[in-house]
């Protein structure tokens, strides 16, 4: 017996925004939805699913679990991101880490 990831959750203390920002990212599509979670799924459905999900307090010290995002263009999808309101954190040989709108950090990856 096994578990598959089939849907990934990140907190959020600007649903709307949030919700706005990862459609961008990803190109998904909002499933559904109610006043504290936005469900977006891979319209092509080989993706995760991606859930944000609606909290009262900010993110605070460091993400315990990140996205990585693979592109074959790194910088220019992190000018990108960047355009989309994502605040670069830090930058290294071939990843850099960007934070979406509310703080959560993720990283592009060159693949």
């Amino acid at each position: 017996m096994s578990s598959s990831i089939g849907n990934i959750t990140i907190d959020t203390t600007d649903l709307a925004g949030a919700t706005a920002f990862w459609q961008q990212v990803t190109g998904y599509a909002v499933g559904s939805s109610d006043e504290s979670t936005a469900y977006l799924e891979d319209p092509a459905k080989s993706g995760v699913g991606l859930s944000l999900q609606n909290v009262p307090e900010p993110r605070v010290g460091k993400n315990r679990v990140h996205l990585d995002l693979f592109t074959s263009d790194l910088d220019g999808e992190v000018g990108r991101l960047q355009g989309l309101g994502a605040a670069e954190v830090a930058r290294h040989d071939g990843w850099v880490v960007l934070a979406d709108t509310d703080g959560n950090q993720f990283c592009v990856v060159a693949g």
